[in-house]
């Protein structure tokens, strides 16, 4: 029943969304264009459900040719962000597009984030643990309670206590406190 409600309000709740970010989106999409050379979108790769890989569409915030790996991972991060790609990360309008990925299913609102394909330590971590029948969320429990700070481990244990956890309250909660976090532009490393 619950998977039920979740689906329902994700529905929902992206149509709402979408009809008060059209604007935003359209904005974002000319800035991104105008500002850096190739397309405006950047389709990564991700883990979704039971680590089926899907396309996760999002604002092309980094350099045409940047390695495809965790931002942590590069040298130098910020040599690879655009002229505006540090203003979309720390606010987030990166992460409008996956709006997409939430009306076709592969996402939800809350979940544990979507690994990138070659995060082999992250994927076989939250196997282990039972974290990948879970839906991958546009935010999440470990999203809220560090972000890209989090050690790998730690991000599970928080994706764990969301698994055990779950519920549309919950759900709710997390994304009253992502709402915040975006706003005071928390845990944005890059």
């Amino acid at each position: 029943m619950f998977l039920i409600i979740k689906r329902t309000f994700d529905l929902g709740f992206v149509l709402i969304i979408l009809v008060f970010a059209l604007v935003p989106i359209l904005l974002v999409a000319v800035a991104v264009k105008l500002t850096s050379q190739g397309p405006v979108l950047y389709w990564s790769d991700r883990v979704g459900r039971y680590n089926r890989i899907f396309s996760m569409p999002k604002f092309r915030s980094m350099r045409i040719g940047t390695p495809a790996v965790a931002t942590h991972l590069l040298n130098d991060p910020n040599a690879y962000l655009t002229p505006i790609g540090s203003f979309l990360r720390k606010s987030s309008l990166d992460e409008l597009p996956q709006l997409w990925s939430i009306l076709v299913g592969d996402m939800s609102f809350v979940g544990p984030r979507p690994a990138l394909f070659n995060q082999d330590d992250l994927i076989a971590l939250r196997s282990a643990q039972g974290v990948d029948e879970l839906v991958p969320g546009l935010t999440g429990w470990a999203q809220i309670n560090g972000r890209d700070e989090l050690p790998i481990p730690e991000k599970v244990e928080l994706d764990v206590v969301y698994l055990k956890c779950r519920s549309f309250w919950f759900d709710v909660r997390i994304l009253w406190l992502t709402a915040v976090k975006v706003l005071r532009r928390d845990g944005v490393a890059h």
